[in-house]
């Protein structure tokens, strides 16, 4: 048990320091490969947070636990939403840009409902993961070729906005990144262990496990460094970390989990979970298109909701 606490707060301390240097070095790389940070929160630092999901959910569905498969993603994608968003909007309030609620958003959106229909049948087979992988390819193949080319034109227009200090070399940056990545993803991995094996010693079932602790756990990339790029006022990485999260944990982390084996059972037991997800993926475009803003109010809404779920979870399986 002592451990174990060693465990969860060693995990926080590797979670925090990575979250900061992650912003940093994700910065560097925006202005070096001449793309925009919102851009880069959607695609270097989605899909960067979005390993410890890959881990944990191709691990279990090898090991046959579709539970932990399963709940892990749908878990980490209502707690990326409901929790950490709504505690990154109350520490910051988060703009949105136009083309999150056009495009971003429903495409996050569009993943969440496709991939439901398929659960709902009971097997995520390998056909569907090839497929889901294909789609996330090309959705970031064009996301990268249309952020170019509004940078570009950004910098015509505007040539003295980006008569900035050197960013630091290509080189340092992905360094810096992929070491803030590492000590998130073994910071993650531990706090999970210790809070897993606690929560084993109580007698919590793999379903409640992987809804809670491991999705909060392997979410935690996402939190701080949400939190982080927040409180250095990059708002645009902050929430394009949160949605790229969201359609890469469905498409990439789900994708290559049903291409290494079939997830079955995928229809039990998670009816209520499924739900929720898609309702707060709704209730986020509606609270962005309003003002285009997530405000404090909303966050503390947000926040609220994730408690609640979280409460019922427990409490009621």
């Amino acid at each position: 048990m002592i451990l174990d606490i060693v465990y969860i707060l060693l995990g926080l301390v590797l979670l925090v320091k990575g979250g900061d240097y992650l912003v940093d070095g994700s910065v560097a790389i925006a202005k070096r490969a001449k793309l925009s940070e919102m851009v880069i929160g959607l695609t270097v630092v989605g899909f960067g947070t979005s390993m410890p999901e890959l881990l944990v959910s191709a691990q279990s569905a090898l090991m046959g636990n579709s539970g932990i498969a399963i709940g892990n993603v749908v878990g980490s994608n209502i707690s990326n939403i409901a929790l950490i968003l709504g505690v990154t909007s109350i520490v910051h309030v988060i703009p949105a840009q136009k083309s999150t609620l056009k495009v971003d958003l429903p495409f996050m959106l569009l993943s969440f409902v496709l991939f439901v229909a398929i659960a709902m049948t009971g097997t995520v087979g390998r056909v569907a993961g090839v497929i889901a992988v294909l789609i996330l390819t090309s959705f970031v193949t064009y996301q990268v070729r249309e952020s170019r080319k509004a940078e570009a034109t950004l910098a015509k227009e505007n040539p003295e906005s980006h008569d900035e200090a050197e960013p630091m070399a290509l080189w340092k940056a992905i360094l810096l990144v992929v070491g803030a990545f590492l000590a998130m993803v073994f910071g993650a991995n531990i706090l999970v262990e210790g809070a897993s094996n606690i929560a084993r010693q109580l007698g919590v079932t793999d379903r409640i496990i992987g809804l809670t602790i491991v999705a909060i756990g392997t979410s935690l990339p996402e939190l701080f460094s949400s939190v982080m790029a927040a409180i250095k006022g990059k708002t645009d990485m902050a929430i394009g970390n949160i949605i790229g999260s969201g359609y890469f944990n469905i498409l990439c982390v789900i994708g290559i989990s049903s291409i290494i084996t079939p997830i079955t059972g995928s229809n039990i037991g998670f009816a209520f979970d499924y739900a929720l997800m898609v309702c707060l993926g709704v209730l986020l475009w509606m609270f962005l298109r309003s003002k285009y803003k997530l405000e404090r109010w909303e966050g503390v809404t947000l926040t609220a909701i994730y408690i609640t779920y979280l409460t019922k979870t427990i409490i009621v399986g």
